[in-house]
C-alpha cells in the first residue's frame, strides 16, 4: 500500500489537486500498478508558489542562523525517524531496494543537519582599509529565492541537496520535483512544515515539465537556478536562466570512466565495481559506465565480472532478497535493447544478459560487453542503465587519452596498490569527482558536482552552501 497523499504545497497550504484538476498517474516500476494520481500545476498554481517564495524569503532571511538551524534540526530528525516509511515510498515508486532507499533517506537528514551547521558559519570579513577612518567590510548574504528541479534517480538525495543548501544560506525554494517520484519529497516536505518552517519557504510543485520550467524560469522572483538532470535538458534551462541573469548550479550527466591498473587488487575491484555498476539498476549519474581493464587482468576481469552480475537478483525492490530493482519506465528498457544491439552489430561479444527479464515491470538483466569498438553508442552515449562496456588498454597515456575522450566530466574512477600510479591518474582524469579504490565520492560535507558538460559550481561541502549565497563589500567612513 501507497501511504502519502502527492499534494501541491505553496505558501504553507498543501493543495490536494491542482487549481485546474490536471493530474496523471504515479506507477510502480516493479508491477506496473497505479500508486496515486499526481497533481500538475496550473500557470496559476506557479505563479501563487513564486509570489509565497517572494514572501517566504523575506521571512527566512530576517530569521538569524540559528533561529533557522533549530527549524532544520528539527526536520532532520523527523526525517531520520521516518527513515523506515519514506524509504518505503521510495521503493515503490523508484524500485530500488530498501537497502538501497532506507540509507539514502539517512542521507537526507545528515544533508540537512550538515547544511543547518554550516549556515552558522556562513562568514564575512574585514579588510584592512588603505585611508584612515575607513572600515571595510564583506558579507555573505542569501541570493534569494530559488528554483530547483530534480531527477527522479535519487528522490530524497536528489531533493535535499537543494532544498537544505538554499534554507542553509537563508533561501526560499520552489522545488519540483520528478512527476515519476514525487511521494519522497512530498513526505519529507511534510517534516519541514512540521518542524515549524514559515509558510513559503519551502514550495512544492509538480507538473508538465516544459511548462513549469519556462514559466519559473521567466519570472524575475527567483535568483538561482539548481537543477539535477541530464545535458541536454541542463543546456536549455541555462538558456531559460539566462534571459534573467540567474545563476546556476547545474549537476547534469556524466559517463564515468574506470581504469583498473595491472597492479589493482582483483578481489576487491570486482566486489566493488559489481555494487556500483548495478546500484539503482545502473540509474546513477557517477555509475562507472565505462570499464578499462589492463590487459594482463583483462580476460580473467571480464569472466569474474560477468558471474558476478548474472548472479545478481532481481526483484521488486520491497523484497528483502533483492539486489537489483527495475528501470524507472518501460521506454528505459527499449533504450536498452538498442545499446546492446547496436554494440553487439559493431563487434562486441556480448558475455551475459542482454534482455528483458520479466513480463511485468520494467526489468532489464545486468549486462555486460566485452570487447567494445570504440565506435559503438553505448562508448559516447551515456546509458543510465545496467549495462557495463569493458575494454582492455595497455598504456597509461592510451587509457587517460580514451577516458577523457568525452565532453562529459562528473565522476572517474581507478584502482592501483601504487600511490604514484594513483596520483598519477588523478591529476590526468578530466573530472569533477574521482575515486580511488572506492565509489564514495558523495558526502554532505564535500563538493559533488562535475566539468565540462557535466554541468558547474557544486552542491555539498562549503562549494554548495556558497552558491547559494551573494557577495556585498561595504566600505564606510567615520565622519565627526
Amino acid at each position: 500500500m501507497y501511504e502519502e497523499k502527492i499534494e501541491l504545497l505553496i505558501g504553507g497550504v498543501w493543495r490536494r489537486g491542482a487549481s485546474d484538476g490536471r493530474e496523471q498517474d504515479l506507477i510502480n516500476p516493479a508491477t506496473e500498478q497505479v500508486l496515486a494520481k499526481v497533481p500538475l500545476a496550473s500557470h496559476t498554481d506557479i505563479e501563487e508558489a513564486l509570489a509565497a517564495a517572494a514572501a517566504g524569503f523575506k521571512l527566512w532571511r530576517a530569521m538569524t542562523a540559528q533561529q533557522r538551524y533549530q527549524i532544520m534540526m528539527r526536520a532532520a530528525d523527523l526525517i531520520q525517524e521516518r527513515e523506515q516509511q519514506i524509504g518505503r515510498i521510495l521503493t515503490l515508486e523508484n524500485g530500488k531496494p530498501l537497502a538501497e532507499s532506507v540509507p539514502e533517506v539517512r542521507f537526507s537528514a545528515d544533508v540537512t543537519r550538515w547544511y543547518a551547521e554550516e549556515g552558522k558559519r556562513a562568514y564575512g570579513r574585514i579588510v584592512p582599509a588603505r585611508l584612515p577612518g575607513v572600515r571595510q567590510m564583506v558579507f555573505k548574504e542569501p541570493v534569494g529565492p530559488v528554483v530547483a528541479f530534480a531527477a527522479w534517480n535519487f528522490p530524497a538525495s536528489n531533493v535535499i541537496r537543494k532544498i537544505a543548501g538554499a534554507m542553509g544560506a537563508g533561501c526560499s525554494v520552489i522545488v519540483k520535483p520528478a512527476e515519476e517520484t514525487p511521494g519522497t519529497a512530498v513526505a519529507m516536505a511534510r517534516c519541514f512544515q512540521e518542524a515549524g518552517l514559515p509558510a513559503g519557504v519551502l514550495n512544492v510543485v509538480f507538473g508538465v515539465p516544459d511548462d513549469v520550467s519556462s514559466q519559473l524560469l521567466e519570472s524575475p522572483i527567483p535568483k538561482m537556478l539548481t537543477l539535477t538532470g541530464s545535458t541536454p535538458v541542463g543546456k536549455l534551462l541555462q538558456k531559460r536562466a539566462a534571459d534573467t541573469l540567474k545563476r546556476s548550479i547545474l549537476e547534469l550527466g556524466g559517463h564515468a570512466p574506470v581504469i583498473v591498473h595491472a597492479d589493482a587488487n582483483v578481489e576487491h575491484t570486482l566486489k566493488t565495481l559489481v555494487a556500483a555498476k548495478f546500484r539503482n539498476a545502473g540509474q546513477v549519474c557517477t555509475s562507472p559506465t565505462r570499464f578499462f581493464v589492463h590487459e594482463s587482468l583483462y580476460g580473467e576481469f571480464v569472466e569474474a565480472f560477468a558471474a558476478r552480475a548474472s548472479a545478481l537478483v532481481l526483484g521488486d525492490g520491497l523484497n528483502p532478497t533483492t539486489q537489483m530493482g527495475p528501470m524507472i519506465a518501460e521506454r528505459r528498457l527499449g533504450m536498452m535493447e538498442g545499446f546492446v544491439q547496436d554494440a553487439v552489430t559493431a563487434g562486441a561479444r556480448l558475455v551475459t544478459g542482454g534482455k528483458r527479464s520479466s513480463n511485468c515491470g520494467y526489468f532489464f538483466e545486468p549486462t555486460v560487453l566485452a570487447d567494445v569498438p570504440a565506435n559503438a553508442r553505448i562508448l559516447s552515449e551515456e546509458p543510465f542503465g545496467p549495462l557495463a562496456p569493458i575494454m582492455p588498454f595497455s598504456s597509461f597515456d592510451e587509457v587517460i587519452e580514451r577516458a577523457n575522450s568525452l565532453p562529459y566530466g562528473l565522476a572517474s574512477f581507478c584502482f592501483t596498490q601504487s600511490n604514484t600510479l594513483a596520483a598519477k591518474t588523478e591529476e590526468g582524469l578530466d573530472a569533477g569527482l574521482v575515486g580511488v579504490n572506492h565509489m564514495m565520492v558523495s558526502t554532505p560535507e564535500t563538493p559533488f558536482g562535475g566539468v565540462n558538460e557535466s554541468g558547474f559550481n557544486s552542491e555539498s561541502g562549503l562549494e554548495g552552501l556558497e552558491a547559494f549565497q551573494r557577495t556585498k563589500f561595504v566600505t564606510e567612513l567615520s565622519v565627526m
